[in-house]
């Protein structure tokens, strides 16, 4: 079971969230910069991004809590079967913090990829 009470529970889930999609958000920054960088010229900010999705359950957009088994905590994932603004927070980070950030990922690799290919031929033109 959990032995830190709630305050501490709330500050591990929220490190957790933040860390988590910092990560994921810190991959697909990589991907889009070397693909921005092979391909086209620009750059964006995955802490403040990390750090929207991680603070709103502070402000009482989704909810932090204990997890299933009670050992750690995260978002409560439960909550989002009875409370509007839970299933909306759970939706939104669905969409922009693992479908959005996997699909430009894959697209950014994808033109890379593209991009050296046609640059080979054209190098075994010459």
């Amino acid at each position: 079971r959990w032995l830190y009470g709630k305050h501490i529970c709330l500050f591990y889930a929220f490190c957790g969230v933040l860390f988590g999609i910092c990560s994921l958000s810190t991959l697909t920054l990589l991907s889009t910069v070397c693909c921005l960088k092979i391909c086209f010229p620009a750059y964006a900010c995955a802490w403040t991004y990390a750090a929207i999705f991680a603070c709103s359950p502070l402000a009482h957009w989704g909810e932090y809590g204990e997890e299933p088994y009670g050992t750690a905590c995260c978002i409560d994932w439960h909550s989002t079967n009875v409370d509007v603004m839970s299933m909306s927070y759970t939706v939104v980070l669905f969409v922009f913090c693992f479908i959005l950030p996997c699909g430009i990922i894959v697209t950014s690799y994808s033109l890379i990829l593209v991009t050296v290919k046609e640059s080979r031929r054209a190098v075994e033109q010459h």
